[in-house]
């Protein structure tokens, strides 16, 4: 079964998202309710802010002769947020890290319905490049013009989304991950000294999953518990790419059972460079992590955090994009499992 995804973005509908990158039909619950998805695609909105002025990056398809936004189809394998982040690069050359995600759009295909993610994605002063084959011109405009520019009219509703939280000042954001560590061998075969108990083979496998999903939002620190099973989750992205690493003794399980409190403070830390963060800890702390992260968050987003234990699966995380500026606001939330035996 490939990786699954479930996201909420203020108020944004729920249901079908935990299941659209399954091997497997599933119904659509929003515009199309009990119809099968037969096509799962994905993409992104770049925009920028230029002499005070929101602007939208439209794109010329000359396959279908069309003004759209970066996007494609899932490959094998894929995460739908990887999937955005791909086709951004492949289609225009633009590396950033996605941000808010958007409403998904439904249309119906040859195979049947199709639905398209989005998030917004900010351009900052990248030089992009077009492919030439499947984008052959780029258009820097306003939201407005953009709208009467796009072919597909269902497109509009994501730019509308976006257009709004620019005006709320949820535009503009950066990014705050949980992560529960990889599959660790069982307690029960264990007899050496709980930290230092090792990933097993499968949660070896998913911490590559999780290097490659880290890579759509790209943080720059990784804070992480000490022990072995959460520094071995998060070590491939950490080599990969140079990310500092601060490990806290207050995410550890044996800290956390002993002084919820100071757990809770290692993640309201979290918080204060304002860079794109990844946390990695352990399911008995995940109670407190999100009780924090719930803190910051609007009624309807902190209804969509997961409430029961286990509360993420191994290697799965939350995404919390946290509104630059100095209230902690976090404006959308995604939950995201990047690999599945």
């Amino acid at each position: 079964m490939a990786p699954g995804i479930a996201f909420a973005a203020a108020r944004i509908g729920t249901a079908v998202e935990k299941q659209l990158n399954s091997d497997t039909p599933v119904a659509d619950q929003t515009d199309h309710p009990g119809e099968t998805v037969a096509v799962v695609a994905a993409g992104a909105i770049p925009w920028r802010v230029n002499k005070g002025a929101l602007e939208v990056l439209l794109i010329h398809r000359p396959r279908y002769d069309d003004w759209s936004w970066p996007k494609g189809k899932l490959d094998a394998g894929e995460t739908v947020p990887e999937c955005a982040a791909r086709e951004v690069w492949e289609e225009i050359g633009l590396q950033a890290p996605l941000g808010i995600p958007l409403p998904p759009i439904h249309y119906h295909v040859a195979a049947g319905l199709k639905v398209v993610r989005y998030w917004a994605v900010k351009v900052n002063g990248a030089q992009l490049r077009p492919d030439g084959k499947e984008v052959d011109s780029v258009m820097w405009c306003s939201p407005d013009r953009a709208a009467t520019f796009l072919s597909n009219p269902t497109d509009v509703e994501p730019l509308e989304y976006l257009e709004k939280a620019h005006v709320r000042g949820e535009l503009d954001t950066w990014p705050l991950i949980l992560i529960r560590h990889a599959k660790a061998k069982p307690r029960s075969s264990w007899t050496k000294a709980e930290g230092d108990r090792p990933l097993a083979a499968t949660g070896q496998r998913q911490a590559v999953a999780v290097q490659r999903l880290l890579g759509v939002w790209k943080p720059q620190r990784l804070v992480t518990s000490p022990w072995v099973r959460c520094v071995a989750t998060i070590a491939p992205y950490a080599k990969a790419t140079g990310a500092k690493v601060k490990l806290v003794e207050a995410l550890t399980e044996h800290h956390h059972q002993r002084s919820p409190k100071k757990t809770a403070a290692a993640v309201e830390a979290l918080f204060d460079k304002q860079v794109p963060v990844a946390v990695c800890t352990h399911r008995p702390a995940l109670p407190t992590a999100l009780k924090q992260l719930g803190q910051h968050m609007p009624s309807g987003l902190r209804a969509v955090l997961p409430t029961t234990d286990p509360y993420l699966a191994p290697g799965e995380v939350i995404v919390c994009q946290v509104a630059r500026g100095a209230d902690r606001k976090i404006v959308s939330v995604e939950q995201v499992k990047p690999f599945d035996d």
